[in-house]
């Protein structure tokens, strides 16, 4: 009913939610369709730390200033060049894929953060961050980051059956998708194989590094799964519905969470946005990249991703579409209802 609908804070009043990712080499297209994936769906201003080699920075600024200003109001963005504080950058650079390392230094670049989600580039966001973001309440008082497992069974998970060092949990966790308390890290003193006594975050990096180089495989995620071995009481798990990832369907369906709600969080991790290997990830990708900005949401993305569907039915992944369709359905509704209640709470002519 007109006028019915209240927030109680504007979502533009509210402070911004913080997103980081680190783009190398040919990450250009996948990382703005995952920054397009996010300004889709989210209510509240975003806050856009972009870490991309300087022959990048030119062209990111030009294709998000090409989109439509209905988006562009929605977020501030900036471009930061790769640096590393200690050790060899070199070094840091090669680590597992182009880049991925910096990641590990942004509690020490990006001091006035309080709170961070990072995301890969291989990301893409099926729901509003806005719902992610609100699991930083769930912390207890002594957790400061939250990772979704790298697997959900042990005897068929990487870190259960090869991994040569202390990893987290049974199975290890997954670095994809991160949500950061900056605040609770830079102030934190973490236990640690180098020395007895506590070490902060960023003295402990290049230390572990060195004494565990050449045993680790996944780079900065290996790194991350032995500090908190050491540190559990710092990490608070979460679902692996954000962050599903091919793993989760192509040894058979073996995330409850997604089963039960659907993706939150789509993982296109070894490449299967740009082969036919799974074809069901591919077709997401490709529909949330040739999406129009302001055209129907249900007419040009949903509908083409439930035709595209219909072609990976002979696929472990694409047998299960409601795991994929559910939460974005869910969401696309909820962007629909909002904007006709926010239409008829302001405008009596009807």
């Amino acid at each position: 009913k007109p006028g019915e609908y209240k927030h109680s804070k504007e979502p533009s009043s509210l402070p911004c939610m913080h997103l980081a990712v680190v783009a190398c080499g040919d990450r250009l297209e996948e990382t703005l369709i995952m920054l397009k994936s996010a300004v889709l769906f989210s209510n509240r201003r975003l806050c856009f730390h972009i870490f991309a080699e300087d022959s990048l920075k030119p062209e990111f600024e030009k294709k998000l200033k090409e989109w439509p200003s209905s988006y562009t109001k929605k977020f501030e963005y900036n471009i930061y060049p790769i640096t590393f504080s200690v050790g060899n950058a070199q070094e840091w650079k090669k680590l597992f894929k182009p880049c991925a390392a910096q990641r590990l230094f942004l509690p020490v670049i990006l001091k006035d953060v309080d709170s961070l989600l990072y995301v890969d580039t291989d990301v893409l966001f099926l729901r509003p961050i806005d719902d992610i973001w609100h699991l930083l309440k769930e912390f207890n008082s002594t957790q400061l980051a939250a990772m979704a497992p790298e697997h959900e069974i042990p005897k068929i998970g990487w870190y259960s059956r090869f991994a040569r060092h202390p990893y987290y949990g049974t199975t290890g966790v997954n670095s994809g998708v991160m949500l950061m308390n900056l605040t609770r890290i830079r102030n934190t003193q973490f236990k640690n194989s180098v020395i007895p006594s506590g070490l902060t975050w960023e003295e402990m990096l290049y230390p572990l590094y060195q004494k565990y180089k050449n045993y680790i495989t996944w780079g900065d995620q290996d790194l991350l799964n032995i500090i908190f071995y050491f540190n559990p009481e710092c990490l608070y798990v979460f679902p692996c519905q954000w962050n599903y990832r091919p793993d989760h369907c192509m040894y058979g369906s073996n995330c409850k969470g997604a089963e039960e709600e659907g993706v939150s969080i789509l993982h296109g991790n070894r490449g299967v946005y740009h082969d036919d290997k799974q074809p069901t990830f591919k077709a997401l990708y490709e529909v949330i990249r040739d999406f129009p900005f302001e055209d129907n949401l249900f007419q040009s993305l949903y509908y083409p991703l439930q035709s595209k569907f219909l072609d990976t039915v002979h696929t472990l992944c694409g047998r299960i579409p409601q795991v994929f369709l559910k939460q974005i359905e869910k969401t696309m509704k909820k962007v629909y209802e909002n904007r006709v209640i926010v239409y008829l709470g302001t405008n009596h002519r009807y």
